[in-house]
């Protein structure tokens, strides 16, 4: 990266309305009127003009800025009454730990006040456009959900993960937060939480730019179940790929480790560990778009796979991604038997028994045995992961849809990918090794870190695993 700005990311986002109760309102449906409860009624609490303060200094959130900050059809819904609290432990949870119920009006009084909050409470300390979310990818999702955690947001904040919520319940609930904020207002308070709450509580986390917005758009997808992530391999530059431009670009960049004409042994091939893929023994169209597009682009950390693999995005652009793809594509059919790992005593692929050398999990790993039963539909949903629904990739991609170490990618590694099907060997793998090496992947191989797969469903790809050895 040419340069790092640095910025700072904020985790405790704050929300409208406090949980207080109110007697219901039942008011006529205009402006008019809905300035009146604004200013009659919500201020009792809320804050609608002023500088910042803690919020340890208030009763509720403050109103100002609130017409940048929340989505309409989603304050209707709430000052109606038909949203979840969004303190598990209250606003002040100095003075409270229980979750209190906010007023609720009639929806046409409820659509006529959030017009007004959005029309008349402005926050200028947000700029329109800061995040563009219509280029938000699956993958910086993936990245914000890392930040997300490795800041701590997650020790303040609610999260989903998979069918359980997770995170510290003592801030703002963000299970829903796609649905609730605005992305630019995110964006802005992410960038210094101060300035909207100071001496609160909030964390200011050290993230680059990219970092920013990798964070503000996983927590402005979150709830949103039919968010339209971007894929950028269906963009404009996809459609003008040059064969000529993509084999320059190899020579320039991907030959140092790969090869010039892409069996692995680059000059800088020599020092890693893994050793770099063999491109020569990979059918190309066969390797899914997404993958390959986000293992050049975003670099083989982005996938689970060796932080050798640089990420290549912003030295060669997008045009550049898609050309190269066009080349590997081109060039590289496969039909390699199997790749050798010669000289490192591991054997090569579908051999039985495979010797390795995979480090040992650590011990609260090693004690842990599957505790799915044993049944065939805990087995199926294994073998669906395994052959199909596993990301990054399946499962099949490398160890075959036999299982047996030969799937068409692990031809270009070194050492081979373990043959399941090989029942001397893995009798002697602990349930917990294989659980180790599936979150963690296997440093020196080609094994990468299904680190995002639920606990569940690593428990069912082991139970399919297990049904394969002979």
């Amino acid at each position: 990266m040419g340069g790092r700005r640095t910025v700072i990311v904020g985790c405790a986002l704050v929300m409208l309305m406090g949980l207080f109760s109110f007697p219901r309102l039942l008011l006529g449906s205009d402006q008019g009127r809905a300035k009146e409860i604004v200013q009659n009624t919500c201020a009792g609490c809320h804050r609608l003009e002023g500088a910042s303060l803690s919020r340890l200094e208030k009763k509720a959130p403050d109103l100002i800025g609130a017409g940048s900050k929340f989505k309409r059809e989603w304050l209707v819904g709430w000052l109606a009454g038909k949203e979840q609290p969004l303190y598990a432990k209250s606003y002040r949870w100095d003075q409270s730990q229980t979750p209190q119920t906010h007023m609720s009006v009639s929806q046409p009084d409820a659509e006529e006040i959030a017009k007004y909050l959005e029309t008349n409470f402005v926050d200028a300390k947000v700029k329109v456009g800061a995040i563009d979310m219509t280029t938000f990818s699956k993958q910086e999702a993936v990245f914000g959900e890392k930040i997300f955690k490795e800041h701590a947001c997650i020790g303040c904040h609610q999260v989903r993960e998979g069918d359980k919520t997770v995170g510290g319940p003592q801030s703002t609930s963000l299970v829903e937060a796609g649905r609730r904020l605005k992305a630019d207002w995110i964006h802005r308070f992410n960038s210094n939480p101060p300035d909207y709450v100071p001496h609160s509580g909030e964390f200011v986390g050290d993230v680059s730019e990219l970092g920013l917005r990798y964070v503000t758009g996983y927590i402005a997808t979150r709830g949103w179940e039919d968010f339209p992530y971007y894929e950028p391999w269906k963009s404009e530059p996809f459609g003008h790929t040059s064969l000529d431009r993509g084999q320059v670009i190899y020579q320039e960049y991907c030959a140092q480790c790969h090869g010039a004409a892409g069996k692995g042994d680059g000059p800088a091939a020599s020092g890693l560990d893994p050793k770099p893929a063999i491109h020569a023994n990979i059918p190309f169209e066969k390797v899914p778009t997404d993958y390959l597009y986000n293992v050049i682009y975003y670099g083989g950390r982005a996938v689970g796979k060796s932080a050798t693999m640089p990420y290549w995005g912003l030295t060669i652009g997008q045009q550049g991604v898609a050309d190269v793809m066009a080349y590997l594509r081109a060039t590289f059919k496969g039909g390699a038997d199997v790749a050798q790992a010669a000289g490192s005593g591991e054997g090569p692929s579908g051999v039985c028994p495979q010797p390795r050398k995979t480090a040992k999990a650590p011990a609260e790993f090693l004690s842990k045995t599957n505790p799915l039963p044993h049944s065939d539909g805990i087995v199926q949903a294994g073998k669906t992961l395994f052959l199909q629904s596993a990301q990054p990739v399946a499962c099949a991609m490398c160890h075959g849809d036999k299982g047996n170490g030969q799937g068409f990618m692990g031809a270009a590694l070194i050492p081979p990918p373990r043959n399941f099907t090989c029942g001397s060997m893995m009798k002697d793998l602990p349930d917990g090794q294989l659980f180790w090496i599936i979150k963690n992947g296997s440093p020196g191989t080609g094994m990468m870190s299904f680190a995002g797969l639920p606990d569940e469903q690593v428990w069912q790809l082991i139970a399919y695993v297990r049904s394969l050895a002979k």
